[in-house]
């Protein structure tokens, strides 16, 4: 016995050849270290070998034998008392029991009795017994068995109910036997006494004539009302026979009828076995009549088991009973992209929506009184089915048209859809790339038992419609407290103004810390003392030299209305040109300007005049002018 690890080849060789010692009895059996007794070589390796899930790597076979520590407190017979009380209920309601019935076991929401109008907390009246709380620990099998906690008392109840329905069938077949019966005795006593009458018609009619010979038509007759009174039969009966003795000719006619009241019997005892489906097999399974042995079909062991699709604990849950697994085991995956997707996906998709409609159909038809069964008689069924609703479909067509004919409205019901006209739509749906439906086709939500949509103390929103500051409210009052009376509108009002105010004693607040802060001289730096100090002298300066020259001060180039000289402007061009050429002012060509030449060596006295700035503007290059690069002749 080796561990659960992959063997080389000689390992494996090895351990053959240690097997076959064992097996022919030259080597010593292998020991079970956790009993110490031998193990046998000759079990088959898929009964010793443990399986992976115990993660046991030694040789044993402790996990094929019973271990009774492991169903010491999980017997057989665990489970519930359902419906059990602790005994008799009390007489007054007791603090933390239940508000609806008085019981000490469970709250108000968790209570099962009906709810009543003004429960036992107020009442005090009716107030129901404790029931018995258990804690059953079931083990893994008892968790999987279908018919734990079964009471097998309901199966004989079961039985005893079918066995009287069975004795009123037999007593009612039995009924209408002895019925046809004695409707048969009757048929034949009247068709006997019609024979004699014939009989006697016939011999009065032969005496009065001389040669005693019948007319032709009198057997015939006989005969005739003979084969009527037979109810048609008349099986066996030859004319001949019938016009030489007509009396047998009844008898016959009688026997026939008795015959076909048997067979219509055993029809009755084909048509209870065909009910009951005891010789038909049923898809998936071998049914014999005779052993009462149900064979079920295995499944292709070429499949993948449904079991091991997802091992996570906590994904669809697989019966091994019924070998079903109804949820989709690949919860994160579309139906459409797995090869299996739940046993449910069966029962929502082909025509079982509409077998299932047919089915309700039939139940709402046999609670009117009619005779329709879906199974008995499918085609009746369907048939059945079909012309209610093309009646119905007729019906509300004629409905609609009155209701169109005397109010109008017509052309509005040939409008496109809303998704057309807006282009847009209320349901949330998510694609992916490929078209294919992401989200928006999820279950929808099951509702609960407690009351919806209710709108106490005058609210007209439900508790938790509005959150501020991680606290759940009132939507309409806006409201922190549950138990609060809505004041509707008034009470948004005041709170809006309330906030108003709150905001308008900050800002005040604040405003006055800062005029505060501003009425005490903060210490300067040196840096905003010189620049202060500065700007003074500047401003001083100015004033002296913008004296006489009006409230402004001095006056800079270029602004206000000024005045050019033509000879000026005409020698300051050519300065300007002299000096974008490099060329010096006195016409020297030869002093060119240096780019090294250091601050302020150019010549002139430092101000700038209106012809100069004139001057400098007009000979400046614009690179957006589209006759920047052109020259004149008479320039060059």
């Amino acid at each position: 016995m080796q561990s659960n690890t992959k063997l080389t080849r000689d390992d494996f060789r090895k351990q053959k050849v240690i097997e076959e010692q064992r097996k022919a009895g030259t080597m010593p059996a292998e020991v079970d270290p956790e009993t110490g007794r031998d193990i046998n070589p000759h079990i088959p390796q898929y009964i010793s070998k443990a399986p992976w899930y115990l993660d046991i790597n030694h040789a044993t076979l402790k996990h094929q034998r019973y271990d009774p520590k492991l169903f010491a407190n999980d017997p057989l017979d665990a489970w519930y008392t359902r419906g059990a009380r602790q005994g008799p209920a009390a007489t007054k309601y007791r603090k933390g029991a239940c508000d609806n019935c008085g019981a000490m076991t469970h709250k108000a929401k968790e209570c099962v009795e009906r709810p009543r109008g003004k429960g036992a907390k107020w009442t005090g009246e009716d107030i129901q017994a404790d029931e018995v709380v258990q804690s059953v620990s079931l083990g893994f099998e008892a968790k999987r068995d279908r018919w734990n906690g079964y009471d097998t008392a309901e199966h004989t109840k079961l039985a005893e109910e079918w066995e009287v329905v069975e004795e009123k069938r037999r007593q009612l077949r039995e009924k209408q036997a002895n019925e046809k019966l004695a409707a048969a005795a009757a048929a034949a006593a009247a068709a006997k006494a019609a024979a004699a009458a014939a009989a006697a018609a016939a011999d009065a009619s032969t005496t009065d004539k001389p040669d005693g010979k019948a007319e032709p038509g009198d057997g015939s007759a006989a005969a005739a009302s003979g084969s009527a009174s037979g109810s048609g039969s008349g099986a066996g009966v030859k004319s001949g026979a019938a016009e030489k003795d007509p009396a047998k000719a009844a008898l016959a006619a009688a026997a026939a009828l008795a015959a076909a009241v048997a067979i219509d019997d055993s029809s009755d005892d084909d048509d209870d076995e065909d009910k009951y489906a005891e010789a038909a097999d049923v898809a998936g399974q071998k049914v014999d009549t005779k052993s009462r042995m149900t064979v079920r079909n295995l499944r292709i062991r070429e499949d993948t088991a449904k079991y091991l699709r997802n091992l996570d604990v906590n994904s669809a849950y697989y019966d091994p009973k019924t070998r079903s697994m109804r949820q989709n085991p690949y919860s994160d995956k579309d139906a459409s992209e797995v090869t299996y997707a739940g046993d449910n996906v069966f029962r929502y998709s082909g025509d079982v929506s509409k077998v299932a409609e047919l089915q309700m159909f039939a139940w709402q038809a046999e609670a009117r009184g009619k005779d329709v069964h879906a199974q008995a008689n499918p085609t009746q069924a369907e048939l059945l089915y079909k012309e209610y609703q093309a009646k119905k479909a007729k019906m509300s067509e004629s409905q609609r048209d009155s209701i169109l004919s005397k109010y109008g409205g017509a052309e509005h019901l040939d409008a496109p859809p809303k998704e057309l006209l807006l282009a847009q739509t209320e349901n949330y749906v998510e694609y992916s790339q490929t078209g294919r439906v992401i989200k928006g086709q999820e279950r929808a939500k099951i509702k609960s038992k407690y009351e919806e949509d209710s709108f106490p103390l005058n609210h007209t929103s439900v508790w938790g419609s509005w959150w501020k500051d991680g606290k759940w409210g009132y939507a309409c009052c806006h409201a922190l407290m549950r138990a609060a009376y809505c004041g509707g509108q008034a009470a948004l009002d005041a709170e809006r103004s309330s906030a108003d105010q709150m905001r308008k004693m900050a800002s005040d607040a604040m405003s006055e810390s800062a005029a505060a802060t501003d009425a005490k001289p903060a210490k300067k730096s040196l840096l905003d003392a010189y620049v202060q100090k500065a700007l003074k002298e500047g401003v001083a300066e100015l004033g002296e030299k913008g004296k006489g020259k009006g409230k402004g001060g001095k006056q800079r180039v270029g602004e206000g209305d000024i005045e050019i000289d033509a000879d000026k402007l005409k020698a300051a061009i050519e300065a300007e040109r002299k000096r974008k050429s490099g060329v010096d002012a006195d016409g020297d060509a030869g002093s060119v300007l240096s780019k090294r030449s250091k601050y302020n060596s150019n010549k002139g006295d430092g101000e700038i005049t209106e012809e100069q700035l004139e001057a400098y503007r007009m000979e400046r290059a614009h690179g957006d002018d589209p006759m920047a690069n052109y020259r004149d002749a008479d320039q060059d």
